[in-house]
């Protein structure tokens, strides 16, 4: 399916310079969404995944069908705050500004296989800073998903070494 027909791209948001890509149109058809939900979870079928992470908050929107799809248990990563019981926490840089990931010290147990998912791939810093606290309680990365990756940003370097599916790329 072409995907990028789904994706409305808003100049100067939530800056000036930056080029959004915002995925609520993809999200809005059913056939669409679903389809590319589909996709990560065949992804994600042959990987042994125990488990599936996702940043906030559109990381929540991609993983939580997968999770529900392949009948297991969905992560989530959150800015410092906002999760209520004992964390893990990593500082890391995005695309515009500076940034506090958590994570529940017992979201994920040492040996589990994780498939990180998110909506789109920039800089790579919020998926980097993701693994690092998957892998600091003792996951194993088997896989990171994503609707889009923006190759002009270079992030797929940061994840060198890790299995990468990105359903489109500008």
């Amino acid at each position: 399916m072409d995907y990028k027909q789904y994706i409305k791209i808003v100049d100067n948001w939530p800056k000036e310079g930056i080029e959004f890509k915002d995925i609520t149109p993809l999200m809005d058809n059913g056939k669409a969404f679903k389809s590319a939900v589909d996709e990560i979870v065949t992804y994600a079928s042959n990987k042994e995944i125990d488990i599936i992470v996702g940043p906030e908050a559109r990381g929540f929107i991609i993983g939580c069908p997968v999770a529900y799809a392949l009948e297991i248990g969905f992560a989530p990563v959150r800015k410092e705050g906002k999760l209520p019981r004992e964390v893990i926490k990593v500082d890391y840089g995005l695309e515009y500004g500076e940034n506090v990931l958590t994570l529940h010290k017992d979201a994920i147990k040492p040996g589990q296989r994780v498939l990180i998912t998110d909506d789109l791939l920039a800089t790579g810093g919020t998926i980097e800073a993701t693994i690092k606290l998957v892998e600091s309680l003792g996951g194993i990365v088997a896989g990171c998903a994503f609707l889009i990756e923006l190759s002009y940003l270079d992030g797929l370097k940061k994840l060198d070494g890790y299995d990468v599916l990105a359903l489109m790329t500008y």
